[in-house]
Order: C-alpha cells, then structure tokens, then sequence
C-alpha cells in the first residue's frame, strides 16, 4: 500500500484550520456507530479523534461496507471534506469521499482493551497498547509539556544542560538503594541514583548548570508514588546558598504549572482534573522549618517525633487545606545525604528544604546547600562508611577554589501526577517500571 496521495494530509489537531477543504487523515478506528445507510468511523490519529461520515450511497458499495464493519484499532486513511460541527468531539466532522485501509485486525483476534472495564494487572500488561486510550495520552501529553517547560525555564536562566553518566562508581543517595551492575573485567559499576555530584563539577566550570535524565533506586517501596526507574531535573549553582534554592525551585514549579495550565487545557479535561486547583498554585509558597513542621504534625496526631523522617501521612498532614506547596526546611542532619551543609548555628539541622506539593501528592523538590569544606566533607564521608577514595574526584573540588554552592532534583513523574491528577505515578511514564513489573 502507497502512501502517496494528492490530497493534503493533515492531522487531526489541524482539522479546524482545513475547514471546507478535502483532505486525508491518516489514524486508527477508536470508534465505529453503525446505521442502515451511513456509519460513523471515529479516527485517532495521536494529535486528536474525529468523527467521519460515511454515506452508503457516496461511496463504491465494496468501500463502504469494509468501513462499515471495520473493527477496533484497524489502521487506515480517510479522504473527505472538513465541515464544522459543533456537536462532534472537537467541533468537526469529515465527510467520507474515499479511504484505504491499511490493516485490518482480525474478528479472531481482536483488539484486547475494549470499553468494559478491566483491571490494572491486565492493562499494565498491555501497557504498550493502554498507551492509546485518551487519558494515558492526555497524562504522556501533559508529561511532555511538564518537560518542554522545566527545560524552557532553565534554558532562559543562564543554566547550561551538561549530561551526567547513568553508570556511577560510588553511591549518591545511600548505598541501600543501589542496583550493581557487573562492567568490564570484573568490576562493579551501579546505575546512578543523581547526577548530583557531577553537577558540582560542572557548575564549578559553568557557574549554573542542569542534568536531565533517568535515575535509579533500587528501594523495595509499592506506594503510588514510587518508581525504581524515573527521570529527574537537577540543577546546581555556585555561589550560592538554601535561599537560592527555594527562590530558583518556587520559580521552576510556578512557571511549569503556568505553561501546562495554559497549553494542556484539553488534555486536563479528558483528565477530569480540576484546574482551578492549578491556576491558584501561586508564589510565595507556604514556608515553615522542620521544628515547626513536627510541632504541626503532632497537633494532628502524627507520631512523628523530631529527628524522624517525614512519611507520606505526615506529607500530607502538612499540606491539608493548603492550596500550594510547602517548602520545609532545616531538617535533621542525620536524615540526610553526607553532602547538606550543616547550619553554622545549628549544626544538628542541614541546610535542605523539600517542596511538598498540597493534594496529597508529597515531596516534590528536595535540595539545598552543600558542603564546601574539605575537612567536613571527609568527615561525613568516615561518619556515612563511604570509601574516600571513590570519592577522591569529588573532593577534589573542595581543594580547588571551593565556594558555596547549591541546588536541588525534582522528579518528573511525580510532578505530573500532580499536575493530572492522577492518583498513582505508573500513569505518569509510557512504561513503568515498579517493584513487581518490569514489562513490557
């Protein structure tokens, strides 16, 4: 079958522009309503669904029954007419002059994710094909826009993207979440949990930079908002400190949420997401201190006491009836990565904040300032059992015009189910990687 034709082809996206105009659209079948004389074929094509119009007495008897009992998921190129309907899905119809049908799935085997419910195991499963249904796509779109703007946000700031390896020689976040993998001639590399420290590095030689990419925590955790395998921002800064982080992270999130409010609005709408939840995710943020975070906690009932670790209860205690996010910081020492500067006056409590997002969706940002003395970083590394000399690269940029410096990592895929709506993280990346599932 040729794919050339002399009709303009556009997308379903573009249909309004093309009105009155004869054109192709090339898709698949999401729909099929059936009548006597006519049938109504609902094209996707990955930009949209529109309806067409087929007319038993406009089209060769042959063509016109092969779309009439045309089956799911079939794909095909549909020629006709744009025309304005306000009652369609999307304001506009086509009027059915001709198409060729590329594949036909089989009655025998047809396709498996039907209109009747089906539960989560069997769609994950079919994950490759789940992808087409209209609020897996709205969330990857929205995913994308979440994306474009965390890129468009530091790209316009004086930050410069430099990548950072995926294979690691030591821990980043703790050596318990580690996934080892063998390399050459026997030695051990692991699939790296940050790009942090290699941040330090670059931002060392370019003032401002970010890495983007895959991250990794072999952490044995079945909540909705883990995942061993997702993707993460981080940028890094020299001369600067934890109140460039809240500054630089309030901007971030507040710009990101502006652009998917504007550019996803129809996409939240398939996600039934309530925007005005959205719109008034507005700076300031709430701030408060870890001390006042647990006297909060507390009040509430939470167990917490201090020197502990937030968990998700106590995640979401902390942001009931809030609109916006939390930042929370000085939090314990001991809680901490080897690398958080302690607080001058309190040595005890580190130099971090987290973003805590309101709905229940938790932490969203962590970061803060890092240590810039050589003395004090060795000491950590001793008091963390971490091998100084696979960190003797790193410490070499304590010895070598050392400043205070700062940033922050924010995971993509929990910022997006925060943005959908979306109750658990699997539906936030096009193939989820969990605990208990590594297909397809």
């Amino acid at each position: 079958m040729s794919l050339e034709n002399s009709y303009p082809r556009v997308t379903v996206a573009e249909a309004g522009r093309h009105n009155g105009e004869t054109v192709e659209i090339a898709g698949w079948l999401y729909n099929l309503r059936r009548g006597g004389k006519i049938c109504f074929p609902q094209l996707r094509d990955g930009t949209g669904i529109i309806q067409c119009v087929a007319v038993k007495s406009a089209l060769p008897e042959d063509l016109f029954e092969s779309l009439k009992n045309l089956t799911q998921e079939s794909s095909l190129m549909i020629r006709g007419k744009i025309r304005e309907e306000s009652r369609a899905p999307g304001g506009y119809e086509l009027d059915v002059e001709g198409a060729d049908i590329l594949q036909r799935v089989p009655e025998e085997t047809p396709y498996p994710i039907t209109p009747k419910d089906h539960g989560i195991d069997f769609l994950m499963d079919h994950r490759h094909l789940w992808l087409r249904s209209r609020r897996q796509n709205a969330a990857i779109r929205v995913r994308h826009e979440v994306i474009k703007g965390i890129r468009d946000y530091f790209d316009s700031h004086g930050f410069v993207l430099v990548d950072t390896p995926i294979f690691t020689p030591a821990a980043c976040e703790g050596t318990s979440t580690l996934f080892e993998v063998d390399y050459f001639e026997d030695e051990k590399v692991y699939l790296t949990q940050s790009g942090q420290l290699y941040n330090e590095a670059t931002s060392a030689a370019f003032g401002k930079t970010y890495c983007f990419g895959p991250t990794f925590r072999a952490e044995k955790s079945k909540t909705r908002r883990h995942l061993t395998e997702f993707w993460m921002v981080e940028p890094e800064m020299s001369y600067a400190n934890l109140e460039d982080v809240k500054r630089v992270g309030e901007e971030l999130v507040t710009f990101v949420v502006g652009r998917v409010s504007e550019h996803r609005r129809e996409e939240l709408k398939v996600l039934e997401r309530d925007v005005t939840k959205l719109e008034s995710i507005q700076a300031p943020f709430h701030r408060m201190s870890y001390d006042e975070a647990v006297v909060k906690l507390q009040a509430k009932g939470s167990e917490i006491v201090w020197g502990g670790d937030f968990g998700n209860t106590d995640e979401t205690l902390l942001t009931e009836g809030l609109d916006r996010p939390v930042m929370v910081d000085r939090y314990p020492t001991a809680v901490k990565a080897f690398y958080f500067q302690p607080a001058d006056d309190r040595p005890e409590v580190a130099l971090g904040v987290d973003f805590i997002a309101p709905e229940g969706y938790g932490e969203i940002i962590g970061g803060g300032q890092r240590i810039h003395s050589l003395e004090l970083l060795k000491q950590r590394l001793q008091e963390h059992n971490l091998p100084e000399e696979a960190f003797n690269w790193y410490l070499d940029l304590r010895r070598y015009g050392s400043v205070p410096h700062a940033g922050f990592g924010m995971g993509v895929e929990r910022f997006v189910a925060w943005m959908c709506g979306l109750e658990h993280i699997r539906e936030t990346i096009a193939f989820p990687r969990m605990l208990y599932r590594t297909r397809p």
